[in-house]
């Protein structure tokens, strides 16, 4: 089995197989986790977290603290992270509506350092992005609406949290109108930003 794609199977106590496909990016610890979809006459169900189907992927992440966002057409959160010592992993899921998710590497030392990786969640697929400690993470609602939901690995720490301006990591929102808290609008732009994650 490849570590480009790799298929991990379990079955439940109903005997109903289940399978998360993992999905490398171009960056580090940076991956797609496709989940199982069920539907029938009453609906959709949807399994996005277990833990040892998680460890199987070699996904090893100790979630903290869980949160939700829910977000109008044509707002952008972003670009968040937490700073040394409070670093911490993430795994983001669309529950509804649907989001273009954005994430900029800060780690000096990897080959990806400032550059840009995008994907579109939604509540229609089951796909969640594992964004390690380093990155930057946002996202522009495509949708009014859109949930997020967010898994990270550490407790909120205000001293630590910080950002980068989401309109200085040279990428296309395609968007002139963006919804941006004021909060958001403050952060500093990537270039002015002394990372220091390696």
């Amino acid at each position: 089995m490849n570590r480009i794609m790799q298929l991990i199977i379990a079955k439940n106590r109903y005997g109903c197989i289940w399978m998360f496909k993992k999905r490398e990016t171009p960056f580090a610890g940076c991956v797609l986790l496709d989940g199982p979809v069920f539907s029938d006459d009453r609906g959709v169900f949807k399994k996005i977290y277990n833990e040892q189907l998680f460890l199987d992927a070699g996904v090893n992440i100790h979630i903290k603290e869980q949160y939700f966002s829910s977000s109008y057409k044509n707002v952008i959160r972003g670009m968040h992270f937490q700073m040394p010592p409070f670093e911490h992993d993430k795994i983001v899921s669309c529950v509804k509506g649907s989001a273009l998710d954005v994430v900029v590497d800060l780690r000096k030392k990897q080959p990806t350092y400032r550059k840009v990786y995008s994907v579109i969640l939604n509540d229609i697929d089951n796909v969640s992005i594992i964004v390690p400690k380093g990155m930057a993470h946002g996202f522009m609602a495509l949708e009014d609406s859109t949930i997020l939901l967010y898994r990270v690995s550490t407790e909120y720490e205000p001293t630590s949290d910080c950002g980068i301006s989401y309109n200085s990591i040279n990428f296309d929102w395609g968007i002139s109108n963006a919804i941006v808290s004021s909060r958001d609008l403050s952060f500093c732009p990537l270039s002015d930003f002394d990372s220091p994650f390696l």
